[in-house]
């Protein structure tokens, strides 16, 4: 799934290519890409000028002069500017500039729009970059549970995924089913640091490609070639050398390294 870093590249990669263009027809090629009516959100959206191209969380998020548009690609969504409309093109944005393309494999991507933003994008909890350490340890102190699906949690915090929490969580040395809560001042701030650190670098890098994620060109990422722990079970940690293990946590595969990230 694109993760904020995934997002946004994307946006970046669009930004040139939609801001000041006016959006002159929509079309679903598949009715399941829509949040809502198909028919609802094309005649909403034609004619609409778009003012800015952003990012909230995992959304890509166009403002445009009367409302606005969201797109979350969820699993293995993708947007291409100019692309080549083939069997699994969800959705086609046809533009006075050119065209974007939605395709899906799996057709859980989903377009919203409307005067006021998505309820998926209104309710999102703060993004990674906007939390003081002061913000974030009291955010850890008022929540129960574990540390993981706690960061899964995008009303806590706004873009993080499976590779990203994994990846911070072993560069900050906090286990995985460590309960929030009980997290001491200095390593909540570790965590918060190695979080803002990690999405830093995959941004850089222009994301993680491991299954279907390029950016609106079609280019790959390369921060894949980086992780420490994802994706990287029965491997040595880069760290210590200990293997890296995989567990299920709430329903979702965590990485870590037993040595490095005790309980």
């Amino acid at each position: 799934m694109p993760e904020l870093p995934e997002a946004e590249c994307i946006v970046r990669s669009l930004r040139p290519c939609l801001e000041g263009s006016r959006i002159t027809r929509v079309r679903f090629l598949s009715p399941s890409a829509a949040a809502g009516s198909p028919d609802r959100i094309c005649r909403f959206l034609a004619g609409r000028r778009i003012g800015a191209a952003s990012r909230r969380g995992k959304f890509i998020l166009l403002a445009l002069d009367t409302g606005f548009c969201a797109v979350h690609l969820r699993m293995t969504g993708r947007l291409l500017w100019q692309g080549v409309q083939g069997p699994h093109t969800r959705a086609v944005f046809e533009l006075d500039r050119g065209r974007l393309l939605l395709d899906d494999i799996r057709r859980f991507a989903r377009v919203y729009s409307g005067h006021a933003l998505p309820e998926p994008v209104a309710r999102l909890g703060p993004e990674p970059f906007d939390l003081t350490p002061e913000e974030f340890r009291h955010r850890l102190r008022s929540r129960r549970g574990r540390i993981k699906p706690l960061l899964l949690d995008q009303r806590f915090l706004a873009g993080l995924g499976n590779i990203y929490a994994d990846e911070a969580l072993h560069r900050a040395r906090i286990h995985p089913l460590q309960p929030a809560a009980r997290l001491s001042d200095k390593r909540a701030e570790s965590l918060r640091a190695a979080i803002v650190t990690v999405l830093q670098e995959a941004i850089s890098a222009g994301g993680s490609s491991i299954s279907d994620y390029v950016d609106a060109a079609g280019r790959k990422g390369a921060f894949q070639l980086q992780h420490r722990v994802y994706g990287k079970q029965g491997q040595p940690c880069p760290v210590c050398g200990a293997t890296v293990r995989r567990i299920v946590v709430a329903q979702r595969g965590a990485h870590f390294c037993p040595r490095c990230q005790r309980l």
